[in-house]
C-alpha cells in the first residue's frame, strides 16, 4: 500500500502538479519582467540589464510627475465605468425581453448579437468616426463609452439571456400577480436574483472597456487619452523608454487585476450558473 501511494503521489506530481507549475511560470514570467524591468534603475538597466539590486521607483514617480500618467488614469475609469453603466442597463433590459417575451424575429436578433462580434474591430473604426466627427463627439467620453459599448453590448446579452433562462417565470407572474408592474416585478424578483451574472457581465464588460486600444486610438485625442494609447506613447520612433513602459504596463494592469480579485468568486459563480441554466 505504501508503495502504491508513493507511485500515485509521483504519478500526480509528474501528470498534474509539475505541468501546472510550467504553466504559472509561462503566464506570470512576462509580467515578473515587466516589474523587475520596471524598478531597475536607467543606469543600470541598459548595462546589466533588468535586477532587483538597487530596486527604485523613480519609474513610477516619472510617470506619475511627468507623462502625466493619473490623468490617463481617469480617462480609462471614466470610460469604463460609463461603459458598465451603459452595456447593463441595456444588456440586462434586452436580456429580460428576450428571456420573457415571444416575438417575431426574436431568433434573427438574438443571431444578429451574435454575429456582430464575428466582425473585427477595425470594419467598425472608419463609421464610427464619420459619426462621431459629424456629432462633434470627437475627444470625449462619451464618444468611447458608446463605442466601447458597440463591443460590449451583444455578449452581454447573450450571457444574460443566459442566466434569465434558469429563472422561474411563475416568479414575476406571481410579483404581478400581487401588484408589481412589469418592470417592478424585473427590479423586485428577477435582478436579486442575478446578482451574480450581473456582477460577471459588468466585470467582462469593465476589463473590455479598460483594454480596449484602436477605439481610443482613432476616437479620442489629447483631452482623451486613456491608458493604453498613453503606454504606447511611450514608445518613440528611435528610443524606447523600457522603465517608464514597464511601469505603465504594471500601474495599467493592477485596476483591473485587483478588481478581478475581489469579486472573483461572484464572477466565477455568474458565468458558471449562466453556463449552466441557459
Amino acid at each position: 500500500m505504501m508503495a502504491l501511494g508513493k507511485r500515485s503521489l509521483r504519478r500526480r506530481l509528474l501528470t498534474v502538479d509539475l505541468p501546472m507549475a510550467l504553466v504559472l511560470v509561462f503566464t506570470l514570467g512576462p509580467y515578473l519582467w515587466m516589474f523587475v524591468t520596471s524598478v531597475t534603475p536607467e543606469s543600470r538597466l541598459f548595462t546589466e540589464g533588468p535586477s532587483l539590486v538597487q530596486a527604485t521607483i523613480d519609474n513610477y514617480t516619472r510617470l506619475f510627475r511627468t507623462v502625466g500618467f493619473g490623468d490617463n488614469l481617469l480617462d480609462s475609469f471614466i470610460v469604463a465605468a460609463g461603459t458598465v453603466v451603459v452595456g447593463l442597463s441595456l444588456s440586462v433590459t434586452a436580456a429580460y425581453s428576450f428571456s420573457r417575451f415571444s416575438f417575431r424575429g426574436k431568433r434573427v436578433l438574438m443571431l444578429q448579437f451574435l454575429l456582430i462580434n464575428m466582425f473585427p474591430l477595425v470594419l467598425l473604426i472608419l463609421p464610427l468616426f464619420v459619426v462621431m466627427r459629424i456629432l462633434g463627439l470627437l475627444d470625449t467620453h462619451f464618444a468611447l463609452i458608446i463605442a466601447n459599448s458597440t463591443i460590449a453590448i451583444p455578449f452581454s446579452v447573450w450571457m444574460m439571456v443566459s442566466y434569465m433562462n434558469g429563472i422561474p417565470r411563475s416568479l414575476d407572474e406571481a410579483a404581478m400577480t400581487d401588484g408589481c408592474t412589469r418592470l417592478g416585478a424585473l427590479r423586485r424578483v428577477v435582478l436579486p436574483l442575478c446578482v451574480p451574472g450581473i456582477i460577471a457581465t459588468g466585470i467582462y464588460i469593465f476589463i473590455t472597456s479598460w483594454n480596449e486600444y484602436l477605439y481610443a486610438l482613432t476616437l479620442g485625442g489629447q483631452d482623451v487619452r486613456t491608458i493604453t494609447v498613453a503606454v504606447q506613447t511611450l514608445i518613440g520612433e528611435y528610443e524606447v523608454q523600457w522603465g517608464l513602459l514597464t511601469a505603465g504596463g504594471i500601474v495599467g494592469a493592477m485596476p483591473a487585476t485587483v478588481l478581478f480579485l475581489l469579486v472573483q468568486k461572484r464572477l466565477i459563480s455568474g458565468l458558471t450558473q449562466g453556463a449552466v441554466k441557459g
